[in-house]
C-alpha cells in the first residue's frame, strides 16, 4: 500500500504540474478575505476578524492554508490577538480556559500545560507554531510570542502529519507568530496582578521600503513576582523577533524567539493512593509545595517560511524550524493517603533537553477541469529531535505531610536507596524521533463552489531509538509507516449556512509490551485512531456565528490477555455534541461560548473492573459563556463576565473515586481614553470572583487520576499606551 501510495503521490504530481503548465485560464477561486499580517509568506495573509474581534472569520487548516469557517471541512476557531490582549490571557491556557470544547490539565509530574479536548489530551509538546510542530517551550508559552491561537477539533494527520508526542487524537492547538502591520506600532504594556506579580512589556513594529515591503516587530516582556497563591512566585523573560519581506513573486518570513521560565514554590498536583474517596479540595489560597523546589526552563527557537509564485496559480513553498530547549526541576509531589489528606513527599530531580529540527516543502496551487475547480497541495515534511534526559528519584525516602496542614521542611538528602539516570548536570541521550511524511490533497468545487469535496491522504513513517539511561545502549528501535486518508465534505445550502462532514485519523507510536507479558518489549503497529463527523455552521450578515458538531472517536487499546500475551484489543470509543456561539448579538453586545457533551468510555480493557467505565478525567459535559456589553452612556466602556461550568468526572479507571462539578464566574472591564495624544487601554478583571475552591482538573497523563487545585479569587489590572 505505501508504494501505490507513493506511486500515486508521483504521478498527481506530474499531472498536477501538466495542468499549470498548459492551462490557457487560470481560475480564480474565492479568496478569503485577509488581513495585511502574513505569518507564513503566503500572499493571503491571516483571516480577518469576525464580527465583534474576538475570533477570526477563518482560520489555517494545516497543508490545506486558510479557509473561511462556513467552507472549512472540519471544526475550528480562531482566537485573536485583540481578544488575547482584552483578556490578559498571559500564556495559551489562559486563551483556551475561553473556549468550551477544551479543559487546561497538567503534564504528568510536572508543570507542563495540557489540555483535554474531545476527552483525549494534548500536550503542550504537540503545539504547532506557524505550521511546524515541537518548536515552542514545553511548559509556558508567553502570549507575547504569537498572534493567533487556532483550535483545531479532531484528529489531523493528514493535515499536519503525526504529533511528535503522540497526542493530538480529539485536536490541535497552533499559533501564529506575530508579523509588522501596515502600520507603525510602538506599544508599551505594564501589568500588576492582586499579589505582587508584575509584567511589563514593549512590542514595536515598522516596516521599511518604497512600497512598506519589508517588516520587523519586536516582542520583549518581562513577568516576576508571587501569585495569589502563597509562596508561588514565577519569573518569565521573552524574546520574539518577526521578519518579513514581500516581493512580486516571492515572499519570505522568519522569526527567533527566546523564552526563560523559572517557577519557585509552584503548587504540585495531588496523587491519590488507597482513598476511599475523593478528599475536598483544600483552600484555594493555599500551598504544599516544599519551598526548595523549583523548574527552570530555557528555550531558543526559530522559523523560516519562503514562497515563489512560478505562476499566477502555482507557487513553492519551503519552511524550517529549530528549538533548543533545557529544563531542570527539583520535585516533591503530594500522595494524599486517607480523606483527612494525610500523606508523603518524597524529591525527585531530573534535567532535560530537546534539540529539534523540522521542515516542509510544497508546491500548491489551482486549475480547472471542465466545470469542476481544484485547489492541490503537494507538500512532504521532516521532523527530528533528540531528547536527553537525567534523573534522580528517591522514592522509598518519603517525609510525612497533609494537604490541608503542609509540613515544611528545609531540604532532604538523599538516602542509600536513591535510584539515578545519567548525570543531572550533562544528560545523556535517551531518545531519537524521525519522522517523514509526504501528502497530496485536492478539493473539488462544484456548482460555483456551492459544493466543495476534499480528498487527500499522508504517508507517515515513524523512526525511534530509545537508548538505556546510564549506560546509552541501544534497547528498542521502532520503524513503521502508515497512510492516513481524510474525505472531507461541505454544502452551502445558503450564504449564511453549510454544513459539513469529514473522515479523518489520527496516528501514534504502538504501545510497548509490558513485563508481565510473555512477548515483553515487543512493540505494536501504529495505532491509528479513526474519527468520522458531521456538522452544521451558520454565520450572519449582522455578525453573529453558530455551529455543531456531532462526531465518534474509535481509539485502539492493547493489554494482556489470559495467555499472557499483549496485543492490541479493540477500542475505546468517544462519542459527543459540540455547540459554539460567537460574535454580535446586538451592536453593543457580544457572546462567546457553547457546550460540549461527552460520552467516553474505556472499551475492552480486559477487566471487568474498568470494561464499559467512564475514562479518567473526562466530563459528561462542560460549558462556557462569555459576554461584553459595550456601555452607550460612556463611550469607550466596556463590561464583561465569563461563566465556567465542569461536570463531575472520574479520578480512577474503575470509576469509584468520583470528583464533584465545578462552576466559576469571572469579571472584567476594560476602557479607552486619550493621555494627550496617546491612546490608552485600560483593563481590570476578578478570576474565580466568589474565591471557589474545586478541583479544576484529573488527570492529564493517561490512566493517571492526579488532581490540580483551581486558583484563587485574582484581580488583575492591565495599561496599554499606543505612543
Amino acid at each position: 500500500m505505501q508504494k501505490t501510495f507513493m506511486h500515486t503521490t508521483i504521478a498527481s504530481a506530474v499531472l498536477f504540474a501538466l495542468n499549470f503548465a498548459y492551462a490557457q485560464e487560470s481560475t480564480q477561486s474565492e479568496q478569503l478575505e485577509a488581513i495585511e499580517i502574513s505569518a507564513d509568506a503566503s500572499p493571503d495573509g491571516l483571516s480577518k476578524e469576525f464580527a465583534g474581534g474576538q475570533v477570526a472569520a477563518g482560520s489555517r487548516v494545516g497543508i490545506l492554508g486558510n479557509k473561511a469557517n462556513l467552507e472549512n471541512p472540519y471544526s475550528t476557531t480562531s482566537y485573536t490577538n485583540k481578544f488575547i490582549q482584552d483578556k490578559q490571557a498571559r500564556s495559551v491556557a489562559d486563551v483556551l480556559k475561553n473556549d468550551p470544547t477544551v479543559r487546561v490539565a497538567r503534564g504528568f509530574g510536572n508543570f507542563q500545560e495540557a489540555y483535554f479536548m474531545r476527552g483525549f489530551i494534548t500536550n503542550s509538546d504537540d503545539i504547532l507554531y506557524n505550521g511546524l510542530y515541537g518548536l515552542l517551550p514545553r511548559q509556558y508559552i508567553a502570549s507575547e510570542m504569537f498572534e493567533r491561537v487556532d483550535v483545531q477539533r479532531g484528529a489531523s494527520a493528514f493535515l499536519n502529519g503525526m504529533a511528535p508526542g503522540g497526542g493530538s487524537i480529539g485536536g490541535t492547538i497552533a499559533l501564529m507568530p506575530k508579523r509588522a502591520p501596515q502600520e507603525d506600532l510602538n506599544r508599551l504594556n505594564i501589568g500588576y496582578s492582586s499579589s505582587e506579580r508584575t509584567n511589563v512589556g514593549a512590542d514595536i513594529s515598522r516596516r521599511f521600503g518604497d512600497n512598506k515591503e519589508f517588516g520587523v516587530r519586536l516582542n520583549v516582556a518581562h513577568t516576576e513576582g508571587e501569585s495569589e497563591i502563597d509562596h508561588d512566585n514565577a519569573r518569565n523573560t521573552v524574546f520574539h523577533l518577526g521578519l518579513d519581506w514581500k516581493g512580486e513573486q516571492a515572499r519570505v518570513s522568519a522569526d527567533l524567539g527566546y523564552q526563560k521560565n523559572n517557577l519557585s514554590g509552584t503548587r504540585p498536583s495531588v496523587t491519590l493512593s488507597s482513598v476511599s474517596r475523593v478528599p475536598a479540595a483544600p483552600k484555594a489560597t493555599s500551598n504544599w509545595a516544599q519551598r526548595w523546589t523549583y523548574s527552570d526552563e530555557r528555550d531558543v527557537f526559530g522559523t523560516v517560511w519562503a514562497e515563489y509564485d512560478f505562476l499566477p496559480n502555482l507557487t513553492g513553498y519551503a519552511a524550517y524550524g529549530f528549538r533548543d530547549g533545557k529544563e531542570e526541576n527539583v520535585l516533591a509531589n503530594l500522595t494524599v493517603q486517607n480523606v483527612n489528606g494525610n500523606g508523603t513527599e518524597y524529591r525527585f530531580d531530573n534535567a532535560r533537553r530537546n534539540i529539534i529540527h523540522t521542515g516542509e516543502v510544497g508546491v500548491k496551487g489551482s486549475f480547472a477541469t471542465g466545470a469542476v475547480n481544484h485547489e492541490v497541495v503537494l507538500a512532504a515534511n521532516r521532523y527530528q529531535e533528540k531528547r536527553k534526559n537525567a534523573y534522580v528519584m528517591d522514592r522509598q525516602n518519603t517525609f510525612a505531610t497533609n494537604l490541608y496542614r503542609p509540613t515544611y521542611i528545609n531540604g532532604i538528602s538523599y538516602s542509600a536507596n536513591v535510584r539515578k539516570g545519567n548525570a543531572l548536570a550533562s544528560p545523556a541521550l535517551t531518545n531519537r524521533v524521525v519522522l517523514n511524511s509526504v501528502a497530496l490533497a485536492d478539493t473539488l468545487s462544484f456548482l460555483d463552489k456551492t459544493l466543495q469535496v476534499t480528498l487527500g491522504a499522508r504517508w507517515q513513517q515513524l523512526y525511534t531509538q530509545n537508548f538505556a539511561y546510564n549506560t546509552g545502549a541501544l534497547n528498542q528501535r521502532y520503524k513503521e509507516a502508515h497512510v492516513s486518508p481524510s474525505l472531507g465534505v461541505v454544502y452551502r445550502f445558503t450564504p449564511e449556512i453549510s454544513a459539513y462532514a469529514n473522515y479523518i485519523e489520527s496516528l501514534a507510536q504502538g504501545e510497548t509490551a509490558p513485563s508481565n507479558a510473555h512477548n515483553k518489549g515487543d512493540m505494536l503497529s501504529p495505532y491509528v485512531s479513526k474519527q468520522k463527523e458531521i456538522g452544521v455552521k451558520y454565520e450572519s450578515q449582522s455578525g453573529f456565528g453558530a455551529s455543531l458538531a456531532l462526531f465518534s472517536t474509535e481509539k485502539p487499546r492493547g493489554y494482556v490477555d489470559k495467555n499472557l500475551i499483549f496485543s492490541e484489543k479493540g477500542k475505546d470509543r468517544h462519542n459527543g455534541a459540540e455547540i459554539n456561539v460567537y460574535g454580535q448579538v446586538t451592536d453593543n453586545v457580544r457572546l462567546l461560548g457553547g457546550t460540549t457533551f461527552l460520552h467516553a468510555k474505556q472499551r475492552n480493557t480486559g477487566s471487568a473492573d474498568t470494561d464499559g467505565k467512564y475514562t479518567i478525567g473526562v466530563p459528561k459535559f462542560q460549558a462556557n459563556l462569555g459576554a461584553e456589553w459595550d456601555i452607550p452612556a460612556l463611550q469607550g466602556l466596556t463590561l464583561e463576565s465569563r461563566l465556567t461550568y465542569t461536570g463531575s468526572s472520574y479520578a480512577n479507571a474503575q470509576n469509584t473515586l468520583k470528583v464533584g462539578d465545578w462552576t466559576r464566574v469571572d469579571v472584567g472591564a476594560r476602557y479607552i481614553v486619550m493621555l494627550g495624544n496617546t491612546p490608552v487601554t485600560l483593563r481590570a478583571r476578578i478570576d474565580n470572583l466568589a474565591n471557589k475552591k474545586y478541583w479544576e482538573s484529573v488527570g492529564g497523563y493517561p490512566g493517571r487520576g492526579y488532581l490540580v487545585s483551581g486558583a484563587p479569587r485574582t484581580f488583575s489590572f492591565n495599561a496599554s499606551f499606543d505612543f
